[in-house]
């Protein structure tokens, strides 16, 4: 097997901006792209293989024909052959609206789907002016939550963040939280298309519709712990790894890189995926295979891969997920 790209799938929304078509170095016309689903198993938007071999074959195929070899002995037997991750790039114009997932359990129960757990990386903050929300900051019961939706309230009891390039945010299932006018992100997730809208500030489409809201199904999903910081702490280094997230669903560790490096995944039973935030380099594998990687892009390596050579274009820096 070689280093796979997949072909983007790209999401116009209400608040997509104009930032993903540029920063992937894509030549079409699309307004108000949202979201880059850059690796998606998820029925009716499954990636398709850009080139090699495998061209035009899409990641539900892939798994099915290449099993554990592509994504794992164990991780094939835990997931029933389905992909585990969705991976995307995400361009806030204007507010997400306020949302939670739910867990796997609920997810199975309600929707026979995985819950989705996930986390954010920000890549741009729009010049400073970029925030989120994530996490409670206030005690509140479920019907004290929906009381704060039907009068407008809810964003009083959430955790309102200013954000910064390089700022990573950790959300399990169940933590409240939106993505917020200015930020754009790498997000790592759950296969999962299990979404839970609990407020959206009372906008209309086009054509004067609001859109539905679950406020009944989110009252029984929300976590409503409160914590005093969702933020997730880390010290930035160069050249060498630096892990931002290790939970039951993924390991995300980030390489800002101005030298060579070589890594080792002989001991580990998975695929690994890069995404690529800035600069660019070139990818080795042990059987000769070399890809370039530049910002923008996201490259699956298979879980034969056994060692990664990683040559900076003078500095890039990118995400490193597995499961």
């Amino acid at each position: 097997m070689y280093p796979l790209k997949f072909k983007p799938i790209l999401k116009s929304t209400i608040w997509g901006g104009e930032k993903i078509i540029p920063f992937k170095h894509l030549d079409c016309q699309q307004a108000q792209v949202g979201e880059s689903w850059e690796i998606s198993d998820v029925p009716g938007d499954e990636s398709v293989v850009a080139d090699g071999a495998d061209a035009g074959k899409n990641l539900t195929q892939m798994v099915s024909e290449y099993k554990g070899a592509l994504v794992g002995e164990s991780n094939y037997k835990r997931f029933n052959g389905k992909f585990p991750l969705l991976i995307k790039f995400i361009d806030a114009q204007q507010d997400l609206s306020i949302q939670v997932h739910p867990d796997d359990e609920l997810a199975m129960k309600r929707h026979n789907s995985m819950g989705k757990t996930e986390m954010w990386y920000v890549i741009g903050n729009d010049g400073g002016k970029a925030h989120l929300r994530s996490g409670l900051s206030q005690q509140i019961t479920p019907d004290q939550y929906a009381a704060m939706i039907a009068d407008n309230t809810i964003c009083d009891a959430l955790s309102d963040y200013a954000v910064q390039p390089g700022d990573v945010f950790f959300l399990p299932a169940g933590r409240i939280h939106s993505i917020g006018a200015g930020c754009f992100i790498a997000e790592i997730q759950q296969t999962s298309n299990i979404t839970y809208r609990i407020y959206d500030f009372n906008r209309k489409d086009k054509n004067g519709n609001t859109r539905e809201l679950h406020t009944e199904l989110s009252k029984d999903a929300i976590d409503y712990t409160v914590s005093e910081d969702y933020r997730t702490h880390y010290t930035p280094k160069q050249n060498e790894p630096v892990e931002l997230v290790s939970c039951p669903y993924f390991t995300t560790s980030v390489y800002d890189l101005t030298e060579k490096m070589s890594m080792d995944y002989t001991e580990l039973d998975s695929f690994v995926i890069y995404i690529c935030m800035e600069g660019a380099c070139t990818v080795t594998d042990n059987e000769g295979n070399t890809v370039s990687l530049q910002a923008g892009e996201s490259v699956l390596f298979p879980a034969t891969t056994k060692t990664l050579d990683v040559v900076p274009e003078g500095h890039v820096k990118f995400l490193e997920t597995y499961v």
